[in-house]
């Protein structure tokens, strides 16, 4: 059994929009009423998978009380307050931990391909974000932000910035430095997480992950590999985690994020599967594909609203 204080599977919650492109608040409630029943140990919002980039700011604002006050506190809750601007990151922080989140996520300061902070400017946005929310940080190591953390860089950050204590690491070859910084950060590596729909989710678990931040398409069927391998019983985890890598990875190879809404669509949870433009839907031979792979294992989600 793991001696790190967070552990288990924390899926990032899409958000709803109706067919002409609003968002869907009603469906949100049901997204973390869902979410709760699937037995999540906490979920995040406003992440990539949430399609934080297509939304207003006033919008975000919205999501983000709406989802901690339906919440109430059943499970912990992570809001994503990545940005370049770094006071921009300090009120968000500041304004997650004042509604009540458990935690942020954020990735490094970065815009477009070339716009990037160096490490002092790193150190000092996610200081700053940690002086002003007073809550744990998760730094998301994915290569979206186009910035290289090394292992180094981010074992410093989790022994000099008080609330650096997560991090979800998402780069190739994930595994090799989920162990690196686990050996070089020892007990300053408060939580070391999987991500990436958990594509490499055991391969991240011999290596010392203790959780994993998937999508919210089948976090009830993951829960049990992770649960097995912390408790020792790896051929367990094994035999659960094969059953569901078909799925897994045409999730993260053909689908992305529109593959939680198609689930939940097809399960009642939402009222629209749309995504905002200039994301493109599943094509309809996908969409029967991934819903053939789901009912094989038959989730949570696939008849939540049944």
């Amino acid at each position: 059994m793991t001696s790190k204080p967070y552990s288990g599977i924390w899926p990032v919650a899409p958000t709803p929009f109706s067919d002409d492109g609003a968002v869907d608040f009603e469906s949100m409630k049901r997204v973390i009423d869902c979410m709760v029943d699937q037995g999540v140990d906490g979920i995040c919002i406003l992440a990539n998978f949430s399609e934080q980039f297509l939304l207003s700011d006033a919008e975000r604002a919205d999501l983000t009380k709406l989802c901690l006050e339906h919440t109430a506190g059943r499970v912990p809750v992570i809001v994503t307050i990545s940005h370049f601007s770094t006071g921009i990151v300090e009120t968000r922080a500041r304004e997650a931990a004042a509604m009540g989140a458990a935690m942020v996520m954020m990735m490094p300061p970065y815009h477009g391909a070339a716009l990037k902070a160096d490490e002092t400017g790193m150190v000092e946005h996610f200081e700053r974000a940690s002086q002003a929310g007073g809550i744990p940080i998760m730094v998301q190591d994915a290569p979206l932000s186009g910035v290289a953390l090394s292992v180094p860089f981010l074992v410093r950050m989790a022994k000099e910035i008080e609330q650096v204590k997560l991090f979800k690491i998402e780069v190739p070859q994930a595994a090799a430095k989920l162990r690196a910084l686990i050996e070089a950060g020892g007990d300053a590596i408060e939580g070391p997480f999987d991500g990436e729909e958990a594509i490499t989710l055991l391969a991240d678990l011999d290596a010392g992950a203790t959780g994993s931040m998937t999508s919210a398409m089948i976090p009830d069927l993951i829960r049990p590999a992770i649960a097995a391998h912390l408790a020792g019983d790896r051929a367990e985890a094994k035999r659960v985690y094969e059953r569901l890598l078909p799925l897994i990875n045409f999730e993260n190879r053909q689908c992305g994020w529109r593959a939680s809404k198609a689930v939940m669509k097809e399960g009642g949870v939402i009222a629209s599967e749309h995504v905002r433009h200039p994301v493109a839907p599943l094509h309809p031979e996908t969409r029967t594909q991934l819903l053939e792979l789901a009912r094989e294992v038959d989730p949570i989600a696939l008849k939540w609203g049944k």
